[in-house]
């Protein structure tokens, strides 16, 4: 496993498009689509569509909706052992 961002090939709406994401947040980005029964392109668009384009990045987006996706596991985890 790399730290150095890769760049990886997305499909968003027909358009192709690249995002260099580092291994660990491409392959939690993947096990998040398989978890919501999504494909990649897919949840990559819907990330695409609510991000503000002039503030961040397709790249900055994923990694924030993968860090925000299991922050509310863990909070929803520890909610339910109170």
């Amino acid at each position: 496993m790399t730290l150095k961002p890769t760049k990886r090939s997305l499909t968003l709406q027909g358009h192709r498009t690249s995002v260099s994401l580092e291994d660990r947040f491409w392959r939690a980005f993947c096990d998040i689509a398989k978890q919501e029964n999504k494909a990649i392109n897919e949840l990559a668009v819907e990330i695409d569509v609510t991000r503000d384009s002039t503030q961040q990045g397709l790249a900055s987006a994923i990694r924030d909706f993968v860090l925000k996706y299991y922050m509310d596991k863990a909070e929803n985890l520890t909610s339910s052992l109170k």
